[in-house]
């Protein structure tokens, strides 16, 4: 068995229900089983085996998503690269894991181009326009011959899905997940939103993150739902689909969120068909759960990470509002723990790593073993992430912990002050990191963006804190700035805040 059999299954019992709407298109369950099948024959005749990798540049597909079905079928792994990445980041991680064919969107293409011969003897596949040596996609698809024989030795524990992280710190490292992985994320997902196949799936976010892919979009593929799938972000598209399309069931990130409230278009928006609105991906401050629910769309959230495929915890429905902030309870199936550093579980109330342990679990890096075996240990996954469990034993995230700033003895969670902050009519953005001090070992640096026409000063921003936190915990420094660094997903980059904050003079210190 592998997962391409969700969809054969679907073909099979519910052949013309619309499996995707892409640009205005309805694809059927049946006519998706056929692309997939067309796919997988079309990879076998490239050499694609048990094993191989396979990559793709460009935005949301049904080809996309196809071409990871087809890869379940044959036992490979399928790389969505990341198109808001640069050429140098991407030749990282092609040289890292070669692919056997690399498929490539027409915005895209020029780069690759300019790599020559470096990706080996991949084959390159072009959606439109294809340069000389390279297949155009039609062309390509046309290589598939016969109905390709199940390989006996692919089975869900078979590695499927290969994801690099950013590599904001460092050199990027692939995350490798199981079919396993991805059915037992579906499986938590169903049970997380009690999706039925009556459910209707928007995705707008990109599907080369785990997040786009894996929190709603291949669980809704499993539970045999129609995927309402966007190329890209866009928000007066998503209003459009959410109302014109009966949307229930949609992922937003805090950045999309952002872009959503600051839109005139958000308080007549339709929403009255959405069942819920599910959020993560980084810290999501009460503020913003609060504007959504206040729209009467109840906002859940996913705690996870690329390595968890991604959903480790998340919250109900039914408890959004009476535990608004937190993470949830562990996912079907996944332990979750909360470490004191020395092996041993933390009691309710106290901040320590979050380690993870499951089938939704990565099996390791690739090519990295120490890395792996740094960060997997007795099946735990140690994610970096500090929380702690309330009395009633639902989780709530501090923050990184490479995040977490030392000042004279004292660990002050980012986030805590964050989420004070952005509640100022007057802030836009805010993060926090920490700077090198002789004296206290790190202080407190507050990076703030006003909103639009908004004058604020250090002073303003510090007095927002007054009374609300202990003093040992207000920014040192309030550097007012016009934007923050982000990865493609809307998070903000920390490691390059903490580059600039060393390099502020101090002369703007409290």
């Amino acid at each position: 068995m592998d997962i391409s059999d969700w969809i054969t299954r679907h073909a099979a019992q519910i052949p013309e229900y619309p499996a995707l709407r892409f640009a205005g298109n309805e694809i059927t369950y049946a006519a998706f089983a056929a692309l997939v099948e067309r796919q997988a024959g079309a990879l076998a005749a490239c050499g694609v085996a048990r094993g191989g990798c396979v990559a793709y540049l460009g935005y949301n597909s049904p080809e996309m998503l196809g071409l990871l079905f087809a890869c379940a079928r044959l036992g490979a792994m399928f790389m969505p690269l990341n198109w808001r990445l640069a050429g140098p980041e991407h030749r990282q991680m092609l040289l890292d894991c070669p692919p056997r064919v690399i498929f490539v969107e027409p915005p895209f293409v020029a780069q690759i181009e300019a790599m020559h011969s470096e990706p080996g003897d991949a084959y390159l596949v072009a959606f439109d326009a294809p340069p000389k040596h390279w297949l155009a996609y039609p062309d390509w698809l046309k290589l598939s011959g016969a109905t390709v024989a199940r390989d006996p030795q692919v089975d869900l524990q078979t590695p499927l899905l290969i994801c690099y992280t950013s590599g904001s710190t460092g050199k990027p490292k692939g995350v490798l997940l199981t079919q396993a992985a991805l059915q037992a994320n579906a499986q938590s997902s169903l049970a997380m939103h009690d999706m039925t196949q009556q459910d209707r799936i928007l995705t707008t976010l990109p599907l080369f993150h785990v997040g786009g892919l894996n929190i709603l979009t291949t669980p809704a593929l499993y539970a045999g739902c129609t995927v309402d799938l966007h190329p890209k972000f866009d928000p007066d598209e998503t209003f459009a689909a959410l109302a014109e399309e009966r949307i229930s069931l949609t992922v937003l990130v805090p950045a999309q969120l952002d872009m959503m409230m600051s839109h005139p278009r958000w308080q007549s928006a339709d929403l009255t068909s959405l069942r819920m609105i599910t959020t993560g991906s980084s810290i999501v401050s009460e503020k913003m759960i609060r504007a959504v629910h206040a729209r009467g769309v109840p906002m859940v959230q996913v705690y996870g990470s690329t390595e968890t495929c991604p959903i480790a915890t998340y919250i109900r429905r039914e408890d959004a509002e009476r535990k608004l902030g937190s993470a949830g309870r562990a996912a079907p199936g996944c332990e979750v723990r909360i470490d004191d550093g020395a092996g041993h579980d933390m009691p309710m109330g106290g901040s320590g790593e979050i380690l993870v342990r499951g089938a939704n679990v990565m099996i390791g890096y690739w090519n990295a073993p120490d890395v792996t075996a740094a960060a997997l240990r007795d099946g735990w996954f140690h994610s970096g992430d500090m929380g702690h469990w309330d009395d009633d034993g639902y989780l709530f995230v501090d923050g990184r912990k490479k995040d977490m700033i030392i000042s004279g003895g004292e660990n002050i969670y980012p986030a805590e002050i964050e989420n004070l902050l952005i509640e100022s009519a007057d802030i836009a953005e805010v993060s926090v990191v920490g700077r090198p001090d002789q004296r206290w070992g790190e202080i407190v640096v507050a990076f703030v963006v006003p909103k639009p026409q908004r004058e604020l000063t250090p002073a303003q921003v510090l007095a927002q804190l007054e009374g609300r936190i202990a003093r040992f915990k207000h920014p040192k420094q309030v550097v007012l700035v016009t934007e923050l660094p982000k990865t493609a997903l809307g998070k903000v980059r920390k490691e390059e805040l903490r580059q600039m904050a060393q390099q502020q003079p101090s002369a703007g210190q409290a």
